[in-house]
Order: structure tokens, then sequence, then C-alpha cells
């Protein structure tokens, strides 16, 4: 139910529903399904990228035309093969990224690797962290190499910095 609810909110944002690029994760184990985006992002004619771990700490996007192009990857999560092009972040107009926690500013918490932090530094597109209800918290601390997203998505509300 809450993964349906938050690509509802997802997919209601002027910026989403504008952007001809979409990045996005796909969710595993605990964390929101993202599949149905994914799939309603490619049959609405959008470029969809997902992520690839290619190195400690380090992942790129890549383009994928449909779910059969994803296998298990780092940490067994769900990852674009090899042979999927690569999509540099300039060609990104919207993301979807994964957090443990949030809190209204933007500030999250991911899995403690950094890998959308170095994603995240210096990119131009619009930065959507989707969070159940029950994820979001007060304050979230941050350190200087911690990207803020632009806005928060839950079940029930969007939080814009």
């Amino acid at each position: 139910m809450s993964a349906a609810a938050i690509r509802g909110q997802v997919e209601a944002l002027p910026e989403y529903q504008r952007a001809g690029t979409v990045f996005a994760f796909v969710g595993a184990k605990w964390e929101i399904d993202t599949k149905e985006l994914l799939r309603n992002a490619l049959a609405a004619g959008k470029r969809v990228a997902v992520p690839l771990c290619v190195g400690p700490g380090i992942m790129e996007a890549r383009l994928i035309s449909g779910l059969d192009e994803l296998a298990p990857g780092a940490y067994g999560i769900p990852a674009p093969l090899a042979s999927c092009p690569v999509c540099p972040p300039a060609e990104i107009d919207f993301a979807v990224i994964p957090c443990v926690a949030c809190d209204r500013a933007g500030r999250r918490l991911g899995q403690g690797g950094g890998y959308y932090d170095r994603f995240l530094a210096g990119a131009a597109f619009t930065k959507a962290a989707i969070c159940r209800d029950i994820g979001l918290v007060d304050r979230i601390p941050a350190e200087p190499r911690d990207h803020p997203v632009d806005c928060v998505v839950t079940e029930t509300a969007v939080y814009r910095r």
C-alpha cells in the first residue's frame, strides 16, 4: 500500500511529469518497491536510468528499456546489466533517491556507503527522496559531504526545502 501511495505522489510532481530522463533506485528487501514507478516511467516514454555500483562507494546511472535488463548486483540489489549504456548525470532531469530515514528539510540517512552523496555532488537535476511516513524524523544530523534532496515524498505528503 505505501509503495503505491508514494508512487502516486511522485508521479503527480510537476518536476517528474516534465522530466524526460528519470533516475531511480530499484527497491530491494525492506526498501520501497519502485518497480511499478519504473514501469510507468518507461510506459510514459521517459528514459529511465538506474544505479550500477562500479566500485567502492561509486555508482553510475545506466539506461534500461525494461525491467528484464535488471539482475542481482552488489549487495543483492537489482542492477542494470553491464551492457546497459551509461547515462551522464547532466542528462538526468529527476531522481528518486532511497533513504533509511529523512527529515522535512531534505536531509536523509542512507545505508552508510556514501554512494548517493558522491553521485549527488554537484547534480543539477531535481532530487526526491522517498520515505514511508514512519521513517520521517524531526532532524537528521548532516555533515558537509551530505547532500540534501529537493523534496521528500511520503505516502501522505510532499515536503520541499
